[in-house]
């Protein structure tokens, strides 16, 4: 087998001739395998002819890549070229290329793939940090998504034989299980959930109602941005929650929930259908002064500009920042007034399956998962209000 080298003990290198380059040399391929498993020597031969042949399709297909000297960063280019432009999803794509730029090349991009191991990996991921200017450990929730993308580019290189072990396999996932301690649930108390709709009363009526929308419902803001004003169901007083704007590869992208749970009518207090009732004739009265600078002929979106249009995913999140700054109040993050609702849900003594329906999980366990110390909580103090219900009886003393 002069294409097959024995190189050590357990260690072979194999070379595929490609065709000549324009001197008319031959282009070889070569890669180092080794073996990990215990073969007769018949069987051996046989395994190491069956892996010299995949790589050789490999090569012959220019699916091969380079591993000798070749960065992380290097490589996940390859990995975005020939994986994630073309088969992750807008809102994947998104995630996955921040959680690079800012958590995973900053650390490793000058390191050689054929040189990781699970160690270094591992503590990349224990000793991540919030990078918004506040002290302390990334979430759980966060970490998992480093964890994912590391995943993800380590498969492939496996796959495209760019290295042979993947170090990941042996890494740990951060546990997504824990239910958050309450501490780290950022949520207002009621006396400052009236001091922001008192504050808001200066704010354009849009914006009170976006946030008294994200109060009452619960709505993620992709959803929240999604709404229009034919969903909006005044006889049974509910909204459909049917579509969701979110940020893609070039730009906003309108599109259907994640999950089926998450399409949903959900009913809103009699005050919240006021409110949109008010709403509903200041959009009128606006379109009809914009005249023909309404450009959307489309869609009645209840949240956008001057022109008609949508509002970029982003500028909810923006106009918040700048609003608690001006108001002088608390900031806690925009999808922490999700939270807020659901903790609002709980202290009320909602049951849980009507909160993860209201707010469109797509299992209970996810509302556990997040909630379940505040379930629990909330359980435990019905049940104190239920003492002495029951036949008194006299206790016998022996």
């Amino acid at each position: 087998m002069a294409n097959i080298e024995k190189r050590g003990d357990n260690s072979y290198r194999f070379t595929v001739t490609a065709g000549k380059d324009a001197n008319g040399k031959y282009i070889r391929k070569r890669m180092t395998y080794t073996v990990t498993e215990k073969f007769t020597p018949k069987k051996l031969e046989e395994h190491l002819r069956h892996e010299y042949l995949k790589f050789k399709e490999d090569v012959l297909s220019e699916t091969y890549i380079k591993p000798e000297k070749m960065t992380f960063a290097t490589f996940v280019e390859e990995w975005k070229k020939n994986f994630a432009d073309k088969e992750l999803s807008e809102t994947t794509y998104i995630n996955r290329m921040t959680v690079l730029k800012s958590h995973i090349l900053p650390v490793i991009s000058h390191v050689r793939m054929d040189q990781f191991k699970p160690l270094l990996l591992a503590d990349l991921l224990n000793g991540l940090t919030r990078k918004d200017g506040k002290e302390g450990d990334l979430s759980v929730a966060s970490k998992v998504e480093v964890y994912k993308t590391l995943s993800s580019v380590f498969k492939y290189a496996v796959k495209w034989k760019v290295i042979m072990v993947n170090p990941m396999d042996s890494v740990n996932k951060p546990s997504d299980r824990q239910a958050p301690q309450s501490d780290e649930l950022n949520v207002y108390e009621p006396n400052e959930i009236k001091a922001l709709f008192a504050a808001a009363e200066n704010e354009p009526i849009y914006w009170q109602v976006f946030l008294t929308l994200a109060l009452t419902a619960g709505l993620r803001r992709g959803e929240l941005l999604g709404l229009e004003w034919g969903k909006v169901d005044k006889v049974n007083k509910c909204i459909d929650v049917s579509t969701t704007i979110v940020k893609g590869k070039t730009g906003a992208l309108i599109k259907q929930p994640k999950t089926r749970k998450s399409n949903r009518l959900i009913t809103l207090p009699d005050s919240t259908m006021d409110e949109l009732d008010r709403f509903r004739k200041h959009w009128v009265k606006e379109k009809l002064r914009m005249g023909s600078g309404w450009i959307e002929n489309e869609k009645e979106w209840l949240f956008c500009n001057e022109n008609g249009t949508h509002f970029y995913p982003d500028t909810p999140s923006t106009w918040w920042k700048r609003f608690t700054e001006r108001a002088e109040l608390r900031y806690i993050r925009l999808h922490d007034l999700r939270h807020t609702f659901a903790t609002l849900q709980i202290a009320r003594g909602v049951h849980a399956k009507v909160i993860a329906e209201r707010l469109g999980h797509s299992k209970i366990s996810t509302t556990m998962d997040v909630y379940g110390h505040l379930l629990r909580s909330a359980d435990q103090d019905a049940a104190s209000t239920l003492e002495g219900i029951g036949p008194v009886r006299n206790k016998q003393v022996e």
